[in-house]
């Protein structure tokens, strides 16, 4: 089963500094429609302006990814890590027993993000972040895990999730197709470019759940990137 996303359908927020899309369901006001997809509960796509950010704020059991599409993000916690992270790459935290962050965009220009959290398989756990270049080239017209809580993923970010978090580069025309396995549900985006997925076609600020699609084909009919999460 197939349901399409369109960016009209999404739910978005704007306070001036941040400009949010949210591919899920954040408030009890928000889109109905646009439920959790296996682990995967929350899908924001952010712009923040220059000079701006999340404060130190605090999470608890959750799984977040952030998947850097233009800018770089400057991040702080409270169990000593700092880092910086650039377009193209990931970072992913395990919340645990509790972390507070901030996440800030210090350049010059609009940072713009998918910001991915995941549910742990289990509660509680030692908080830990970490963050990982993913060049572009080593992904074209190829998927490459990006973060995995499957321990065979050795080149991944680890997360706390029964989860994959895939990303690739195609060129116009190029096709590709992944095998979901043992895994029931997935939820797929475009960075850039235009695409169809088992056939539907996605454009950017658009996203597509799949569940029990034992395969999906996805092509690019312009130069495109993509970030795919698939889960139990």
């Amino acid at each position: 089963m197939l349901q399409i996303r369109p960016a009209k359908t999404l739910d978005k927020a704007d306070y001036g500094w941040l400009k949010a899309r949210y591919h899920f369901k954040v408030t009890p006001e928000g889109n109905p429609a646009n439920a959790p997809v296996g682990s995967l509960v929350v899908w924001n796509d952010d712009e923040i302006a220059p000079g701006r950010g999340f404060d130190l704020h605090a999470h608890v059991n959750m799984e977040i990814i952030s998947y850097i599409r233009r800018g770089a993000v400057t991040h702080r916690d409270t169990i000593g890590s700092v880092g910086l992270t650039s377009a193209g790459d990931v970072q992913a935290m395990s919340a645990g027993t509790g972390i507070r962050h901030s996440e800030y965009n210090l350049g010059e220009g609009p940072l713009t993000l998918f910001q991915i959290w995941l549910r742990p398989r289990r509660a509680g756990g030692t908080p830990h972040w970490d963050s990982r270049r993913f060049p572009k080239a080593d992904r074209a017209n190829q998927l490459v895990v990006l973060a995995s809580g499957f321990p065979e993923d050795v080149d991944a970010l680890p997360i706390g999730a029964d989860a994959r978090v895939l990303g690739a580069t195609l060129l116009a025309g190029s096709e590709l197709t992944y095998a979901m396995g043992d895994l029931r549900h997935a939820y797929l985006a475009p960075a850039l470019g235009v695409v169809t997925v088992n056939g539907q076609r996605l454009e950017v600020g658009d996203g597509i759940a799949a569940q029990n699609e034992p395969t999906l084909t996805i092509a690019a009919e312009a130069d495109a990137e993509i970030v795919l999460v698939v889960t139990n």
